[in-house]
């Protein structure tokens, strides 16, 4: 049997790195052997923000590479869609696997859909309920066009069946980064540049900002560097360079914030473990955040993994200046504990289900 990889931005590299992993230890094991053949749209096209990923964890190298980077997203999407399209037909895959919410997730889940080849969406269920997130509409349309839904929450499996999609189709497995979490924490690598920036380990803040909705909006921005500067504590930014170019037009005060360029996953890791608490918009790093045992803010209005914040681990600011300071600077965080995301063994459940629901093998 033959399954079809789309992945584009680098969160994405991450799970599947830890997917294709369980599909090679299954074949190993099985005789039903699943063939994966990978696409990478292009999505994230740098070597820091894509080459890297797939270096330093060992990802088996794309099949297809497309190249498809920048413009906006009905370009964007649009492109995918039809080159994905023309994969498929010359390769007919019997799956297409996607994961979160990106352009490519979308690009991967129609064009499998409307072939009617069966979609497996890794991480379905979430929802901010914040329709001007590409993210948001990105995730709901993958969802209600794919066969199997790996839910990592109850919580996630609840939002589908409220959307009327049928529970047998919904697998809830746990969270696929803390199985890469846990499997790296040993392969954590120190930035070469860290010593240089006079920063101590456990003594600084962890930032990143990538959401449109942050870097588009140059009064947002401007608010949320403002926070940063306030609280007064040193800031690592790993920052992608158009954003960075962005926040040198503002001429700000960044005494305390050291921007770097953007960092591969296990140095991502790395830092994580040594900060004392993470800044961020994204929906991933708010969760590594957890399974470092880090506090975390999120500089945005909602989030798709409200557990966190309901266990008070995690507090929701906005681009707001004076919530972030207060959010940096406050000491009184819940105890960072609680099992949300499973036990380490997504990646295996997954292939399990996908085996049984093309070739009705139970493992």
């Amino acid at each position: 049997m033959k399954i079809l990889t789309v992945i584009g931005a680098r969160p994405q590299f991450v799970k599947a790195g830890m997917v294709s992993r369980a599909i090679l230890k299954s074949n190993s094991k099985t005789r039903h052997v699943l063939e994966e053949r990978i696409c990478h749209t292009g999505q994230h096209y740098d070597t820091n923000m894509s080459d890297v990923f797939f270096d330093e964890m060992n990802i088996p190298k794309p099949h297809y590479k497309l190249g498809i980077g920048g413009g906006g997203h009905g370009e964007m999407t649009g492109r995918q869609l039809e080159k994905i399209e023309r994969i498929l037909l010359d390769d007919k895959p019997d799956g297409v696997l996607v994961y979160g919410d990106t352009n490519s997730t979308l690009a991967g889940a129609l064009a499998a859909s409307k072939l009617h080849i069966p979609v497996f969406h890794v991480e379905a269920g979430l929802r901010s309920f914040n329709r001007n997130m590409p993210e948001e509409i990105n995730r709901v349309l993958t969802d209600h066009v794919s066969e199997i839904l790996f839910s990592p929450t109850l919580l996630a499996k609840k939002h589908l069946i409220r959307e009327g999609i049928c529970e047998n189709r919904i697998k809830v497995v746990g969270d696929v980064m803390y199985d890469a979490a846990k499997f790296y924490a040993s392969k954590a690598r120190k930035p070469e540049w860290f010593d240089e920036l006079s920063v101590e380990v456990n003594d600084f803040v962890l930032c990143t900002i990538h959401r449109a909705e942050n870097t588009d909006d140059i009064e947002r921005l401007r608010s949320i560097f403002r926070g940063l500067q306030r609280c007064g504590k040193p800031i690592i930014l790993p920052l992608h360079p158009r954003t960075k170019g962005l926040i040198e037009n503002l001429n700000l005060e960044m005494s305390n914030i050291h921007i770097v360029d953007p960092v591969g996953y296990l140095e991502m890791l790395w830092l994580e473990v040594n900060c004392n608490l993470v800044a961020t918009d994204s929906g991933g790093v708010q969760k590594e955040a957890f399974f470092q045992g880090k506090p975390c803010i999120t500089m945005r209005g909602e989030t798709e993994w409200v557990e966190l914040v309901d266990a008070g681990v995690n507090i929701l600011v906005g681009a707001d200046e004076n919530e972030i300071v207060n959010a940096i600077s406050s000491d009184r965080w819940n105890s960072i504990q609680g099992d949300f995301y499973g036990n380490g063994n997504t990646a295996e459940k997954i292939v399990n289900i996908i085996l049984a629901s093309l070739i009705g093998v139970t493992q």
